[in-house]
């Protein structure tokens, strides 16, 4: 089109310090490490590093090596969208104070159960959070992961102002 520009992204990899450090050492130079709290762009998005609670390890090999802290990230798009996206997580208090601080829409969350919160947790997270939208990941991979979207919905039934958007492995949705 006419007058468009196309713009050139430099990925790179937003992580904590830690696993930018492990991610050194094996030879990706495209880190951009951060900590809870900081906000840095990247790639025309805007990334806050948020509180989760998980536990936090890489496996190298045989060895189980400490990767800092868990986390969560809000991103923001150069639209103004705001994605709060918890990663593997427990339900915790402070994701009100996410909700209040950074009015996300849309937020992804862990609904698997036994490794991170179920259903009911992230039905009561998505309230905490005045989200839009929840897509729910972390689910259905293999047979100890007992939440599915089907009762995540039923959970938010209650709550018309929420909708839940399931999508398959590949999807997308707008």
């Amino acid at each position: 089109m006419p007058g468009s520009t196309t713009k050139k992204l430099k990925p790179a990899i937003v992580c904590n310090y830690e696993i930018h450090l492990f991610l050194q050492k094996k030879g990706v130079a495209n880190t951009s490490p951060m900590n809870k709290g900081g906000t840095q762009e990247v790639a025309g998005l805007k990334f806050t590093m948020v509180h989760a609670i998980h536990s936090s390890t890489i496996q190298d090999g045989d060895r189980l090596i400490p990767a800092g802290e868990p986390c969560g990230y809000v991103m923001e798009f150069e639209n103004g969208t705001r994605v709060y996206h918890a990663g593997d997580t427990g339900i915790f208090g402070d994701m009100k104070l996410i909700g209040e601080l950074y009015h996300p829409t849309i937020a992804v969350l862990p609904i698997g159960d036994l490794y991170t919160m179920g259903p009911m947790e992230a039905s009561a997270a998505a309230k905490m959070l005045g989200v839009k939208y929840v897509v729910p990941i972390h689910h259905s991979t293999f047979p100890a992961l007992t939440g599915t979207p089907a009762e995540l919905k039923k959970r938010l039934a209650v709550w018309p102002t929420i909708e839940v958007v399931e999508l398959k492995p590949g999807e997308t949705a707008t």
